[in-house]
């Protein structure tokens, strides 16, 4: 969903300076092309919160378009295993802390080749701009926040760069699939704004237009050679507001595919629409986030309340009577499908419910600081299905704590979104998070390590980054995984976040088409789909 990133895809809808930024306008890329509306496949989709920018891209909304119009080293297959792209070769040296990495002869979609330049380019631009991603660059040597060049970026010929890190890292060539690391086209550092409304990508697809607030389309793109082989004519992302609206179009035929079933219809979706349902567990985490700003959150009164919350929520009846079984009740804050997963991580018993334990606690906070908010609040987003869960999540909290606790709506992702990027937001928000790359790494660093790229708390925990960074130089994904989950230790102590539930990716296809499927991240394999 930030759910990016910021959200689960199953379960959270996502939401410029040019003119057509203002409108509906329907303009074709400057890669060229257009798309005939018979053989299109219509998929659910949300209006990208930002100009389409790999590393200023970390919501869901946004990235199911930017994954599809641009192609990095390396990309992940349906099963979430790592295959070259790009790339011809990643060379580490001995110790992990240097990589050689060689290019395929490939081209953007206007003909223009695509270089080493281009990736070590657009690298640089999101760290000296600060992009929304800029911190998965943070072990390149040289780092800091609004550094021009990063010193361990070097270009050494057309086709070859290398990357020397600050610290070694075992799994960096599994990271390099995520989109922080796609490349730019050089026209993009003329005016990178304007570029986001018509970006020139080198993936399977191309933009061809970008009715805002209405739809996208994305067409094969003829340049393409790699690995992602188009079956269709290309994909119109229409940007629904109302998840109930959206099921009764794809029961209508109007719409061919839907990775967000309302919770409306999880009593019925599969025997509507039968073996065209899809119900699989995905990397995939559901929470909501407290910030460190809000009154009575911080210090030791803040741990006490935030631990109360936690043993306040039913999850075990909120998934089954809301869910119907499609999400399961969170034990971590990774998912249950990744390696190295564990359910049994100290501290973790914080996520069971206990309503007296919860009462206790929030008398012992009492103690520090009365309670004197009128209300506990959780932000959502009303075009994504959240309020039966916010809904039900705050009277488990307010019948158990006897304080008022209510959601918080928002009209759109975008608008939630804007407000928690620039640290406007007064309540506790929905939160959650769909993998980049298959590592409990990644379910951890970007969104807890001090200063991490969809931090929204702003949580910072010195021991925590510590254990972060002896996970990445571990030597063996086994040796990274006890890091990892000693680190979430930390977390069950501190809860940046409330774990929730990991969710269940929950869609389904219409009659019109076929070879549809869902991969490890719970998000379609859109170019693998065929229109009957």
């Amino acid at each position: 969903m930030t759910i990016k990133k910021t959200l689960a895809v199953v379960s959270a809808a996502s939401v410029a300076l040019t003119l057509a930024a203002c409108g509906s306008d329907s303009n074709d890329s400057a890669a060229g092309g257009s798309a005939s509306g018979d053989n299109l496949i219509t998929a659910w989709g949300s209006e990208p919160q930002n100009p389409l920018i790999p590393a200023n891209t970390n919501e869901t909304g946004g990235g199911r378009i930017v994954d599809s119009i641009y192609s990095g080293l390396v990309y992940y297959d349906s099963e979430g295993k790592t295959q070259n792209e790009i790339a011809e070769s990643i060379e580490p040296n001995d110790d992990n802390t240097e990589f050689t990495i060689k290019l395929k002869e490939t081209n953007f979609s206007d003909g223009s080749p695509v270089t080493a330049k281009n990736f070590v380019d657009a690298w640089n631009y999101a760290v000296a701009n600060d992009q929304l991603n800029a911190s998965f660059f943070g072990n390149i040597k040289g780092y800091k926040e609004g550094v021009k060049e990063l010193e361990g970026l070097k270009v050494v010929d057309d086709l070859t760069f290398t990357v020397t890190l600050t610290n070694p890292e075992q799994d960096f060539p599994a990271q390099l699939g995520y989109s922080a690391f796609y490349p730019l086209h050089e026209s993009a550092f003329e005016d990178m704004d304007a570029f986001g409304q018509n970006p020139i990508g080198n993936g399977p697809y191309k933009l061809s237009e970008w009715n805002h607030n209405q739809d996208a389309t994305v067409v094969p793109n003829e340049e393409y050679k790699g690995g992602q082989k188009v079956a269709n004519d290309g994909v119109k992302f229409v940007f629904y507001t109302d998840n109930d609206a959206t099921y009764a179009d794809l029961l209508s035929g109007n719409l061919d595919l839907l990775d967000s079933i309302p919770d409306s219809a999880f009593d019925v979706y599969e025997a509507d629409l039968g073996d065209r349902a899809v119900n699989q567990p995905y990397a995939g985490f559901q929470s909501f986030t407290i910030g460190e700003n809000l009154e009575h959150f911080s210090g030791e009164e803040g741990k006490l309340r935030r631990q109360a919350i936690s043993y306040a929520i039913n999850r075990e009846e909120i998934t089954e009577t809301i869910f119907k079984g499609t999400r399961t009740p969170a034990k971590d804050f990774t998912s249950p499908v990744l390696p190295g997963y564990s359910e049994d991580i100290k501290g973790n018993e914080v996520v069971k419910y206990d309503p007296e334990k919860a009462k206790k606690l929030w008398a012992e906070a009492d103690k520090i600081n009365k309670w004197a908010s009128p209300s506990f609040e959780i932000a959502y987003n009303s075009d994504g299905g959240h309020k039966s869960w916010v809904d039900a999540v705050s009277n488990s909290i307010k019948n158990t704590l006897g304080i008022e606790a209510v959601g918080a709506p928002y009209p759109d992702f975008k608008s939630l979104r804007d407000e928690v990027t620039n640290r406007t937001i007064k309540t506790a928000f929905r939160t959650g998070w769909q993998a980049d790359y298959p590592s409990l790494g990644n379910f951890l660093a970007p969104l807890y390590q001090t200063g991490g790229s969809s931090n929204d708390g702003d949580y910072a925990n010195e021991e925590f980054d510590k254990l972060l960074v002896e996970a990445a130089k571990s030597s063996s994904q086994e040796e990274a995984a006890k890091k990892y989950n000693e680190a979430q230790s930390l977390l069950f102590e501190d809860l940046p976040a409330i774990p929730l539930w990991y969710p269940n990716a929950t869609g389904g296809f219409s009659e019109a088409v076929s070879n549809a499927s869902f991969n490890w991240k719970g998000v379609p394999v859109y170019y693998e789909i065929t229109k009957n």
